[in-house]
């Protein structure tokens, strides 16, 4: 991780622990850093998974092989690799997977399918599978680790831990979930992720967690972006225990089925905000509204084209008021906009309305709002009932100081 901490950065929370799931980290030496690089999660039998992953045609082993055996819907490990993305090596990046799931399988006694496998860092470098080999190892004769340290080896270019919880109740039994991130560049949807994972110890059907996390992805992960750029690795599963004793949930018609489906939403949410926060080289949240759009889908190209716009980024990292460059960002979004129809604000305050500035516009509390650190961007199209939340950060210096320097 980056000694330099995000001025945005949170502290981590208390996670608790969740039943049926055992995590532990070792040291593989995949780069030259004198920390833990390799995460081990053992988990209890019967424990269900599901997966969404990047739409990067150009995806690791780890992503294809990952998408593959979250079909079958159980699982019994994870293994997580920091510092090598094993992304882009062809036959080589295939069998160092191949060999960790075969390790691990053969350590619990399970079918291969069932032990997932993620890594993240530099593309195009395999995994050396003498490292991974003896990290597993190491791994697995660890003891068990809190979910901080879990955050910490997982990251890579981040500056904070990053992890949520939530809870629900299943009828007279609640229900816990645990989650840990790592992203801070090569973020954008489709999703935007980089590697989460997200541990509950209620009993999920996996078609149904499957369903809860899709539904959480499509309006979190997918609504975020640092610099409009999908990683090749990007993977978020959620593994279900079963050890609360609930009553299973299997769709929405269950008892429960929407608290439990709320409490994904709400930790997927609050690991995508996080993933926003620690953007490289970040000090400004920015979260844009687009309503009035002909469509919801048509307001989340919108507020994307706006969320990229290397201009508008700029102008907040510069606390410039320029609502011009958000007139741009619709223009150029290629959706339905009417320029006499648009309105454009800042921090509740409208600049512009339905395509002219208001007369008596007043610069002074616009400005004052972007002084802050927590900024809000609303646009009205005026046209529909549409509407979405995309979130986002400015761009400094910073990132291109941290991706100039990335391999080095």
């Amino acid at each position: 991780m980056s000694d330099a901490v995000s001025p945005l950065a949170t502290p981590f929370p208390d996670l608790p622990a969740i039943s049926g799931v055992t995590p532990r980290v070792a040291r593989a030496g995949y780069k030259n850093w004198g920390r833990c690089d390799l995460t081990y999660v053992e988990l209890a039998e019967g424990t269900t998974v599901a997966g969404v992953f990047t739409r990067n045609v150009c995806c690791s082993s780890e992503v294809e092989i990952g998408r593959a055996n979250v079909a079958q819907g159980h699982a019994r490990a994870l293994v997580v690799n920091a510092g090598n993305s094993n992304a882009f090596t062809g036959y080589r990046g295939r069998e160092a997977v191949e060999q960790i799931m075969s390790q691990v399988a053969e350590h619990l006694g399970c079918a291969a399918n069932q032990v997932f496998v993620s890594s993240t860092g530099v593309i195009g470098v395999p995994l050396p599978k003498d490292k991974a080999r003896e990290g597993v190892s190491n791994a697995l004769a660890a003891s068990e680790c809190s979910w901080e340290e879990v955050a910490r080896t997982i990251s890579t270019t981040d500056t904070f831990p990053k992890g949520a919880t939530a809870t629900a109740m299943i009828g007279d039994t609640k229900v816990n979930i645990s989650a840990v991130i790592k992203g801070s560049g090569m973020i954008a949807p489709d999703m935007a992720t980089m590697l989460g994972y997200l541990f509950t110890d209620a009993a999920v059907a996996p078609g149904f967690l499957q369903e809860c996390l899709a539904q959480a992805n499509r309006r979190t992960f997918s609504c975020i972006t640092v610099d409009s750029d999908t990683s090749t690795s990007d993977t978020v599963l959620a593994f279900a225990t079963g050890k609360a004793g609930n009553v299973p949930l299997a769709s929405f018609d269950d008892a429960g089925a929407d608290a439990f489906a709320a409490a994904i939403h709400d930790v997927c949410r609050q690991l995508a905000h996080l993933v926003v926060r620690d953007g490289e080289g970040a000090s400004k949240f920015i979260a844009v509204t687009v309503t009035g759009a002909v469509s919801d889908e048509s307001a989340h190209r919108v507020g994307l084209a706006i969320a990229n716009s290397p201009l508008v980024k700029t102008a907040i990292a510069g606390e410039d008021a320029n609502w011009g460059r958000v007139v741009m960002a619709v223009g150029k979004a290629g959706e339905p906009a009417d320029r006499d129809k648009l309105s454009i604000g800042f921090g509740g305050i409208w600049a512009a309305r339905e395509g002219l500035p208001l007369a008596d516009y007043d610069e002074a509390p616009v400005a004052a709002h972007l002084r802050g650190q927590d900024i809000t961007i609303e646009v009205d199209l005026g046209l529909g009932q549409g509407r979405t939340q995309v979130w986002t950060c400015d761009l400094t210096h910073g990132y291109i100081s941290i991706n100039a320097d990335y391999r080095s």
